[in-house]
């Protein structure tokens, strides 16, 4: 009988494990709000937040209210109590500027060094009670701590005693949308773009409003809406229009938009017969338009620019410099105080000496002869966001000019929409990446957060994984790499793990055992996808065009940079890229100190031998195998990994809700067949040039070469479009 009583005890505990577990979308990204479901956390909540004080009557303060309504009503599953008095457990949310009641519980700080966006969240004493306060400087500084503090509940923290005090490292932190205004989206995999130009400016789609919150809870509060590849269009009237009404969504979330502005606009929306910077019909063009766009759009944030690169029109059409381009927009917006942000991208038409030199050949010699307002929008490595580069040699060289961090949230390179990749680990290996430009510890960060040259502008953008699928993201995991680049953009000190856990509480469970293992996966996710792709300093070595799949053979592209043999160079002696002194010197734009430690294949880590050398295939690596056999190694390693992490992932299954379990499965089934796919592929073509026996423990090519270079994908998603 004490037998059946168990087993019927069981089967209760189970039946409500699995009726709780409701099927999920993805939808609703990290801020999901569902209730607490230990009873006694649940229950300390409730007593804390018995009522709330929102101060102020902005459209800020209304988003404010409508998060609480939405955040609190869901994990205490209860109606929230807006009060105007001070009751026990009470949350106290307003301005320091504009309350006295406020000022009087902070009088002996010094509030000055939040700036416009830092917040304060604090347990202070009011009336002889127990009060969470949360206050800043401006407005939008209190959403970003009410996202805080509804974060500290989502993840089950103690938050009976709280002392935080949150300022971003970065002014500007944005995304930067690739779309363009047919909604298709240039290296996007999840769908089309989420801005329906058609429909607006009359209909707002409730997705804008909850792709502001999600940028909002993540602290980024700007972005791009079209395609730095750019259409001059979206600067005529009736879609400056559309622009308005999607800023004026954004405004109450703390959100500024930016354009992409093409170089030849003047020509294609003025009539001019021409686009020269130094032109002074091009110049009051530029000016009017300019006007225009703030008399609809007060707070417009300014231009973002791609200019004389991959045939985009700019400034060196007419023997002028980027900084005369770019000058040329700052001047338009600075009465206004916007900003330019003009790409660092470029490299040459004809055929390069070798590309990871281009841009610092050009942008170097014009240090300190940009506006202020001007800031050079640098990509985290030289070539083009590969699985792994070393940083860009530019965020060395550059003193007196401005720089930003260009990173890639959507995978272009990494397995596209299909790949489970983390991005958290490798964004922070750039960031701490040492430049040495003002002696040791000189890193990316502390470049671009202006700790090093002391600039007064700084900002960081990430090119956005967003479209329309319902999930936002396509892989459910891609969330995390949009999540991740908001809160380091915030605070490039944050731990990667730390990042990941808050994520994967909020977007799945609180369940210890439940984050490990997926936190497991996500830390070592980068790691395997380098080894089964590009192994040991290999890069640029994807098909042409789509970059979907491998390609290492390609060599039919009409500029010698679009072809992976420009890239790997691989012979019958060796593989790799000879940087050094002896082949580009590319290793001489980075410091000496740098330059010191890529320069000889002893010293160069070997996560970038190939980058800078061409080694030899029978040359012995630190593990003792030599080079062919390493190569070989690791890309049968970056399979078990993603066979591991499948088996992990199986291991879930009635833990987590059953749509996004299969989700995930489905995808991580597609990756391991992917990465074989890689390794088979590329082994079978390398081995033509180094003649040597695939080793023991890595198998034999299911196909031949001929068959993997046969595969063709027309309809690859992201492609960019041709006008």
């Amino acid at each position: 009988m004490r037998f059946l009583k168990l087993n019927f005890s069981f089967f209760i505990f189970l039946l409500l494990s699995i009726t709780t577990l409701k099927a999920e979308d993805g939808y609703r990204l990290w801020l999901r709000y569902n209730p607490i479901e230990s009873s006694s956390l649940l229950e300390d909540y409730r007593k804390i937040f018995q009522s709330v004080d929102v101060l102020g009557e902005s459209s800020t303060m209304t988003v404010i209210r409508e998060e609480l309504a939405l955040g609190l009503g869901g994990l205490l599953d209860q109606k929230v109590n807006f009060s105007e008095s001070t009751n026990d457990g009470l949350l106290l949310i307003g301005n320091y500027n504009q309350h006295q009641k406020i000022k009087a519980l902070l009088k002996d700080e010094d509030l000055k060094v939040l700036g416009e966006d830092g917040f304060i969240i604090r347990t202070v004493q009011l009336n002889n009670q127990k009060v969470i306060l949360i206050t800043g400087l401006q407005d939008k500084a209190l959403l970003y701590g009410t996202f805080h503090l509804l974060k500290l509940l989502q993840t089950h923290q103690d938050v009976s005693n709280l002392q935080v005090k949150s300022i971003p490292k970065i002014k500007v932190r944005m995304l930067n949308h690739w779309d363009n205004l047919d909604r298709t989206v240039e290296r996007g995999y999840a769908g089309f773009s989420i801005w329906n130009w058609h429909q607006l400016p009359d209909y707002i789609d409730q997705r804008y409003i909850d792709y502001a919150r999600a940028n909002a809870s993540i602290g980024i509060n700007g972005v791009s809406l079209t395609n730095v590849n750019a259409n001059a269009l979206i600067l005529r009237p009736d879609y400056l229009e559309k622009v308005k009404a999607l800023a004026n969504v954004f405004r109450a979330y703390g959100i500024k938009v930016y354009l992409t502005a093409r170089f030849s606009a003047p020509i294609e929306l003025g009539k001019l017969e021409t686009a020269d910077p130094l032109n002074g019909e091009v110049q009051n063009w530029w000016n009017e338009k300019t006007k225009e766009i703030y008399t609809l759009i007060p707070d417009f944030g300014g231009f973002l620019v791609k200019a004389n690169s991959e045939g985009q029109p700019g400034p060196q059409n007419y023997g002028r410099t980027h900084a005369d381009g770019a000058n040329l927009l700052a001047e338009a917006v600075k009465p206004f105080g916007g900003i330019v942000m003009w790409r660092a991208f470029v490299y040459s038409n004809e055929e390069p000496e070798d590309r990871h030199k281009q841009a610092n050949l050009e942008f170097q010699p014009l240090d300190g002869k940009f506006k202020s307002n001007v800031l050079i929008q640098v990509k985290n490595g030289a070539i083009d966001f590969q699985p792994r580069e070393p940083f860009h040699p530019l965020f060395g060289a550059m003193e007196q000019t401005p720089l930003m961090m260009e990173f890639q949230i959507t995978q272009e390179y990494l397995g596209q929409g299909t790949h489970l990749v983390y991005l958290g680990g490798y964004y922070k290996e750039v960031l701490n990446s040492d430049t040495y430009q003002k002696g040791e510890n000189s890193t990316v960060a502390k470049v671009i957060n202006g700790n090093i040259n002391d600039q007064e502008v700084t900002a960081m953008a990430g090119v956005s994984n967003i479209g329309t699928d319902r999930n936002w993201t396509s892989h459910t995991f891609g969330q995390a790499n949009w999540y991740a680049f908001g809160r380091l953009a915030w605070d490039d000190q944050l731990d990667e793990e730390v990042i990941a856990k808050e994520w994967l509480k909020m977007t799945f469970s609180n369940n210890e055992e439940i984050v490990d293992t997926m936190n497991k996966i996500m830390q070592s996710s980068h790691e395997a996808m380098v080894n089964y792709m590009t192994p040991l300093g290999l890069h640029h070595i994807m098909a042409a065009g789509h970059h979907f799949g491998p390609g290492p053979w390609v060599d039919f592209m009409s500029r010698a940079d679009w072809n992976c043999t420009y890239y790997h160079k691989a012979d019958s002696i060796g593989v790799g890229f000879n940087r050094t002194s002896t082949g580009s010197d590319a290793i001489s734009q980075y410091h000496r100190q740098v330059a010191k430690k890529f320069s000889t294949m002893e010293n160069c880590p070997e996560e970038y031998l190939l980058w800078f050398h061409h080694v030899p295939w029978n040359r012995k690596m630190e593990s003792g195998n030599i080079l062919w056999d390493e190569i070989c190694l690791r890309y049968q390693s970056g399979v078990e990994q993603v066979d591991g992490f499948l088996n992990t992932w199986n291991k879930l299954e009635g833990k987590i809700d059953k749509e996004r379990f299969l989700h995930i499965k489905s995808l991580l089934t597609i990756q391991l067949k992917e990465a074989k796919w890689w390794r088979d592929s590329c082994i079978s073509y390398f081995q033509t040039f180094s003649n040597l026996p695939i080793p023991k423990g890595v198998p034999q090519p299911e196909k031949d070469l001929e068959y993997y270079k046969s595969l063709s994908f027309p309809y690859a998603p992201g492609i960019r479009p041709r006008w």
